[in-house]
């Protein structure tokens, strides 16, 4: 009979060896007998292999459920391999495993495979749906990882390092603000071609004024930091913030979503995504969520704010607290079942819970208010 399951991590073998193990699986099953010459096998340099999930380190990892809106992978080679049965557009459902792909590098010795791998992922970029990219971005940037330092408590050990959200420096802010900017321009000279005036002045979005500067204030969000932004428009990019902080930016963003930038005489590079009424930056792996103010989903996200949430869609296995009562933070109260696992919601803090809004057995969407929870005033 034939095993017809390899374990995941077959690639890594076949990189350092030449052999494609699941050919010789078939050739077994069909009466050949394996080479004579296993014994003169040889290892040839050192290989990696990421696995790249829809799911949310931050959050326990739980899955991500959504559609791949966009899907970018570094390109396959002599040094990069990527095993993937999805493409952009595909869903990440509750139904199957939630792996995107497989992502294996090889070069000459560990430190070299290393740093394909760092250049590896920070050429991929995942949107649609929370990825582990990032996370597997700052592991392989750890010292005792590069060092082979590795068993099983490592990520416990490098909990902090490994959860902390990306950091959100200058160069962050002002990739992001150039992607908005650009981001605009592209949208005003679509509409503009679909109404067939290209010269509208709708489609003119350089802040223009009389007599005066060409300046606007530019607000939005990373994540939960608010910025706002001094722009002045200029015939070769854009001048951001101001004296003594200012910062010269130009750049192109491409029809794939491809961000080539010129931020203070240094290029960078990233992706940029809308998504929906927000937009997503990728670089280097890392995803920084941005979104422009809007009063009315703020108020839509304050009349919420007391409600616990279903993380994903699953089956109620358990609701364990009753409306009214008083419980402590953390404390369990309800048990929802997803992707063959176990996922308690807990109290966020000290309070009241208000009403339940679901009974055992009941499947939920990804979403749904659970638990109405009114939080203790400090």
């Amino acid at each position: 009979e034939m095993n017809t399951r390899l374990q995941v991590e077959h690639p890594v073998t076949e990189f350092i060896t030449g052999l494609d193990l699941v050919e010789w699986q078939l050739r077994v099953a069909t009466g050949e007998r394996l080479p004579d010459g296993w014994k003169d096998l040889q290892i040839n340099g050192h290989a990696i292999e990421a696995r790249l999930y829809a799911e949310d380190p931050a959050h326990d990892f739980l899955p991500s459920i959504g559609r791949l809106s966009h899907l970018v992978m570094p390109e396959a080679g002599t040094n990069v391999r990527i095993d993937s049965g999805v493409r952009a557009g595909d869903a990440i459902s509750v139904h199957y495993d939630p792996m995107i792909a497989k992502l294996i590098v090889w070069d000459r010795d560990r430190a070299a495979a290393v740093r394909r791998l760092r250049s590896a992922l920070g050429q991929t970029a995942i949107a649609g749906v929370i990825s582990n990219a990032g996370f597997l971005a700052t592991l392989a940037a750890l010292p005792d990882f590069e060092a082979a330092n590795l068993d099983t408590g490592f990520i416990g050990r490098n909990e902090t390092a490994l959860l902390r959200e990306a950091a959100v420096d200058t160069a962050i802010v002002a990739m992001a603000a150039l992607g908005l900017l650009l981001e605009r321009e592209t949208a005003a000279k679509s509409q503009a071609a679909r109404s067939g005036d290209t010269n509208s002045p709708w489609a003119v979005t350089n802040g223009f004024r009389l007599n005066a500067a060409a300046l606007e204030m530019l607000r939005f969000s990373i994540g939960a930091s608010a910025h706002e932004l001094a722009v002045t428009h200029q015939p070769d990019g854009f001048e951001l913030g101001s004296h003594p902080d200012k910062v010269q930016v130009d750049g192109v963003l491409s029809e794939d979503g491809m961000l080539s930038a010129i931020i203070g005489g240094v290029k960078r590079n990233g992706y940029f995504f809308s998504a929906g009424h927000a937009f997503d930056l990728f670089i280097g792996g890392h995803r920084y969520h941005i979104a422009l103010p809007d009063p009315l989903n703020a108020e839509m996200a304050e009349a919420h704010s007391g409600g616990l949430t279903a993380p994903m869609p699953g089956t109620i296995r358990a609701v364990l607290a009753e409306g009214g009562a008083n419980v402590e933070k953390g404390q369990a109260l309800v048990i929802l079942e997803a992707m063959k696992m176990e996922h308690t919601i807990r109290a966020p803090a000290a309070g009241v819970v208000g009403s339940l809004n679901c009974t055992v057995g009941a499947m939920v969407e990804a979403g749904t208010v659970l638990v109405d929870f009114e939080p203790e005033e400090s």
